[in-house]
C-alpha cells in the first residue's frame, strides 16, 4: 500500500474501533462501526501499490497511470517539445490503481506545479484549466511531458520528482487522490500502440515507441 494511505487507514480503523466500543451504550453505533470497516477496506483498496515489470521493448514509452484512454489529440507544444506533439489522455476512476509511474527513462528537466480549477477530469479543458503537476523528461534523443491533473473529486497531487532527477522506466513518481487524469504529451513521429477506449496499466502498457531521430 502507498504510504500516503496510512493516515486514512489509521483514521478509519480508529473510528470503527471507537464506535464498536461505544455500541455497548448506544447499540446503533455498531452499524456505524461496520460502515467505517467498509471504508477501511475501500481505502486499502484505493491505495494499493502492486509491483509492475516494464516490458523489454526498445524505445518504449509506457503508460504513466492505470485507466482508460479517453482521447488522443494532435497539438502544438512550443514551450518544451518546441513543435507538434500528440496528447494521450488516461482517465482514472476511483477503482483504478492511482500510483503514477515514469513513462520514459531519462532526466527530469522541470516540474511545474500549477493551481487551477477542479473540473471533471474527462473534460477537454481540464488539461489546461485544472490544478496539475507538469513534468518534462528527456533522454538525449526524445522529450515528453507528463501531466498529473486533478478532477472534481481529486484534490491532492503527490509528485516526488524535482528538476535534475535521473529516472528509470516504470519507477513510481507520485499519485493523485481520488479519481483523476494523466496526460502524456509525446513528440510527433512516435509510433502509437494504443487507441481511444483501451485499458492501460501504469509501468506496463506500451503507449508508443520512439522511432529513430524522434
Amino acid at each position: 500500500m502507498a504510504r500516503e494511505g496510512i493516515p486514512f487507514v489509521g483514521g478509519a480503523v480508529l473510528l470503527s474501533l471507537l464506535c464498536w466500543l461505544a455500541s455497548d451504550w448506544i447499540a446503533a453505533l455498531i452499524y456505524v462501526s461496520a460502515a467505517f470497516g467498509v471504508l477501511t477496506a475501500f481505502v486499502v483498496f484505493f491505495f494499493r501499490d502492486p509491483e509492475r515489470t516494464p516490458p523489454s521493448v526498445p524505445g518504449a514509452i509506457l503508460s504513466a497511470a492505470d485507466g482508460k484512454v479517453i482521447s488522443i489529440e494532435r497539438l502544438e507544444e512550443e514551450e518544451y517539445l518546441e513543435g507538434p506533439g500528440i496528447r494521450v489522455t488516461v482517465f482514472l476512476s476511483v477503482f483504478n490503481v492511482h500510483i503514477n509511474r515514469i513513462p520514459m527513462a531519462g532526466k527530469v528537466d522541470f516540474v511545474d506545479r500549477r493551481t487551477g480549477r477542479f473540473l471533471v477530469a474527462y473534460a477537454p479543458e481540464a488539461s489546461k484549466e485544472n490544478q496539475q503537476s507538469i513534468i518534462g523528461i528527456s533522454n538525449g534523443s526524445s522529450r515528453l511531458i507528463v501531466k498529473q491533473i486533478v478532477g472534481i473529486v481529486a484534490r491532492r497531487i503527490v509528485c516526488y520528482l524535482k528538476a535534475g532527477d535521473e529516472v528509470t522506466l516504470g519507477r513510481r513518481f507520485g499519485l493523485i487522490r481520488f479519481g483523476s487524469r494523466v496526460d502524456l504529451i509525446l513528440p510527433e513521429g512516435v509510433d502509437l500502440r494504443v487507441g481511444v477506449g483501451d485499458r492501460v496499466r501504469g509501468g506496463e502498457t506500451v503507449i508508443g515507441v520512439c522511432l529513430p531521430n524522434v
